[in-house]
Order: structure tokens, then sequence, then C-alpha cells
């Protein structure tokens, strides 16, 4: 039986990477979501940074200004991203953890100990219409914690599986596909939708794009840096392909 078409978020982050290293307007982040868009993904995904390493506020403004695609903005539980959320009004907002020495995201988001901070935005968000998700681990404590505080969905930190396919370590990739597994179906169970992120690849993507509970996958570096020798359209088109050959 064929399942639900699972969504497809791109990130695209490191287009805006690529452009800094040379301080211009080249390649164009606004051109790029447009690109993505018209090579089927249903979501664009940009991640503001405290540090602004990547995609800058302009890169938000024009994005969700030309919204012709559903906007995934990624942002820290702070205050300053609270207001820059509500002054944009993305589709939803994904909180994410976020430590300035990281060269990218390395764990999922401790809603536990931050539920008040998180709860209150989450709060603010749904007041103008904004769809909040949270960044965690497949951990039943956090689920818990996020369904409590009525996230709209979570994504889920695929980082530790997706490296342990690459790394050819079948007995750990096991035991962390199972532990998502049971993660979304305790997500769905508490009326949260479930999305999977970070780390995938074309050799990890079949076993997570198939558990029947997550509707969306976001990716990002692996696109971009694939699409250096293939082309963009290339990339995603392969990645869309083995998403939707898993669901069959």
């Amino acid at each position: 039986m064929k399942e639900q078409r699972i969504r497809l978020g791109v990130n695209i982050d490191h287009i805006a990477t690529l452009r800094n290293a040379r301080g211009g307007k080249y390649p164009d982040v606004l051109r790029a979501a447009k690109t993505v868009k018209a090579l089927g993904a249903e979501r664009v995904t940009i991640h503001l940074r405290e540090d602004r390493r990547h995609i800058r506020d302009e890169d938000v403004y024009n994005i969700c200004n030309w919204g012709e695609l559903p906007v995934n903005l990624e942002i820290a539980a702070t205050e300053e991203m609270l207001a820059i959320g509500l002054k944009y009004k993305p589709h939803s907002i994904l909180m994410v953890p976020e430590n300035r020495m990281e060269r990218t995201t390395e764990g999922g988001l401790d809603v536990i100990a931050k539920h008040d901070v998180i709860g209150a935005m989450i709060k603010e968000f749904a007041k103008v219409g904004v769809k909040t998700s949270l960044f965690i681990e497949a951990d039943e404590a956090q689920i818990k914690m996020a369904a409590k505080l009525m996230a709209n969905s979570i994504e889920i930190h695929t980082g530790e599986y997706c490296d342990a396919v690459i790394a050819s370590d079948s007995s750990k990739a096991d035991k962390c596909l199972i532990k998502i597994k049971e993660g979304a179906a305790l997500a769905q169970s508490l009326g949260l939708e479930v999305h999977a992120g970070h780390g995938i690849t074309y050799e990890c993507v079949s076993a997570i794009a198939g558990i029947s509970q997550i509707v969306e996958l976001n990716i990002g570096h692996f696109l971009v840096s694939e699409a250096v020798f293939v082309g963009l359209e290339s990339s995603i088109a392969k990645m869309r392909q083995l998403m939707d050959a898993a669901r069959q």
C-alpha cells in the first residue's frame, strides 16, 4: 500500500555560506528559494543564527516577502529571535539549540530545561498564526514535553543515525533507527506532526523516509554539496526519488 507522500524541505543555508565567502551577492539566496520551488520542494528552510554566519536578516525578509513557498525559519530560543519571528511571520518556526563554537547543530534542543522560555515563545507565535516545531532527539521525555507545551510538530534529529550509516556501523545504526521509529510513533500518538532532519544523504534517507509517521524531511548541506558536482536539479530529483520509493 502506498503511503502519503512525504514532504521535502530544502535548507539553503549553504548557498548563503558560498555567497558570504566572497562578501558579494552571488549566489543569490532568493534565487535558490525560487529554484527549489521550481524543482518540487514543499518547503524552504533557512536558519538565522545569532552570529549570522550564513543566512542574514535581509535573506529572511526577501524570502518571507516573496511568499510563494512555505518558509521554515530555524532560530534559537532567544528574545531577539522571537522578535524576528513575530516580525516576518514565516509559515513555521523551528526552534533549535545554538552554540557559537559549533560547526553545525550538534544535537537536539533540551526542551525540558528551557520549557519556560520555549513555552512562552510557542504561545506568542500561535497568536500570530505561526506554527512551531522543536528540533529534538527521539527521547521520550523530550517528546512528551514538546506535546505538553503544545508545539505543532517536532523535528527528530537524525544526525547520529546518518553518521553511523556513513561509518558502516550497522549495530549503532540499527539502534538509532529503532529509537527514531519509537520516537516518531510516540509523537504522533500525542498529536504532534513528525518531521526529521540533519545529516541525511542518499545512503541513509530511505530508512528514515520509510517511517510512516514522518511527514517531512528537511535536508540541506548534502543537497548543496552534491549540486556542486551534478547541479541542484539532479541532486534534489534523486533525493525525491529515493524518498518516494521508500513510501511504497
